[in-house]
């Protein structure tokens, strides 16, 4: 039986730093306050268990990239670190130099948001991770997805990709929305079992990264957690890229469509026209005698 020494915590994190943000780049001030938060968190993350193990992924709608990995980065004593700890020292000094590098290389684009891209790099750097580690580790994985942008129904057939794969394979998505409702990120918080939170104010950030997304999933039913949002589990239609109530659907593969085509767009099929609905017979009044 493995006690709880030998479990261990991996969380990725999905920073989204596009330009439209107005949570995010309203003025600098927020800039940083968001920024020192993050670093706070990670940290945390890294002092609970020495087998704890990060990595930050930058994104936005021109790409995705690793700003910082335990795994990959070697820390380095430099003897400038006020008494700071090591690996602590290297975290910040890591995420502020590569984030904004990765910054200052952005173009600004008015396009959504590469977050589906980003959570399945998430998948593939977790994937790796377990494989290299102990047998006899057990490891609670989870991608924490930090964004201020607005809806992405573009990515529909991406998000659903990434949801399902992160359920099968025992991933759990948090979700933290700084401004707006994301009603396809709710969907993947629910089929993995995820905590999805729009926090209500900026000023707070720290204390809901440290309250609600830093305890890991098992100790999380110990909690008084903010209760589950209402989820919208509407389908994006393939031919607008738009939420829709009731559409038609491919037998074949599945596309979901808010309009009638006589060929699916997706995999080619044929479909015949539907003909008028028919006409209920009107029931005849029998004539008393």
């Amino acid at each position: 039986m493995l006690s709880e020494e030998d479990e261990s915590s991996l969380i990725v994190m999905v920073l989204d730093v596009n330009p439209s943000q107005r949570a995010i780049y309203a003025d600098t001030k927020g800039y940083r306050h968001i920024l020192e938060c993050i670093i706070a968190f990670c940290n945390a993350h890294l002092v609970l268990k020495p087998d704890n193990h990060l990595a930050l992924i930058a994104c936005h709608s021109g790409s995705s990239e690793f700003i910082f990995s335990d795994k990959d980065s070697e820390v380095l004593p430099t003897g400038q670190n006020d008494g700071q700890y090591e690996l602590l020292a290297h975290v910040e000094r890591s995420i502020r130099a590569n984030l904004k590098n990765f910054i200052l290389r952005t173009e600004p684009t008015t396009g959504d948001s590469l977050l589906a891209g980003s959570c399945a790099m998430a998948l593939c750097y977790i994937h790796r991770i377990i494989r290299e580690k102990s047998p006899t580790m057990k490891m609670n994985s989870r991608i924490l997805v930090i964004t201020g942008s607005g809806e992405s129904v573009s990515q529909y057939m991406n998000y659903m990709n990434v949801f399902f794969t992160a359920h099968k394979e025992n991933v759990i998505v948090d979700v933290l929305s700084m401004e707006h409702d994301l009603g396809l990120l709710q969907q993947g918080c629910d089929i993995t079992e995820g905590l999805y939170l729009k926090i209500p104010q900026l000023q707070g950030l720290l204390q809901y990264l440290l309250w609600v997304f830093l305890p890991e999933p098992p100790l999380r039913k110990k909690l008084v957690l903010p209760p589950p949002v209402k989820v919208d589990y509407r389908a994006a239609c393939f031919c607008h890229r738009s939420l829709i109530d009731v559409g038609y659907v491919c037998s074949v593969c599945l596309s979901v469509f808010c309009k009638f085509s006589p060929i699916c767009t997706t995999c080619h099929a044929l479909f015949k026209t539907p003909g008028p609905l028919p006409n209920k017979a009107k029931k005849k009044k029998h004539k008393g005698t």
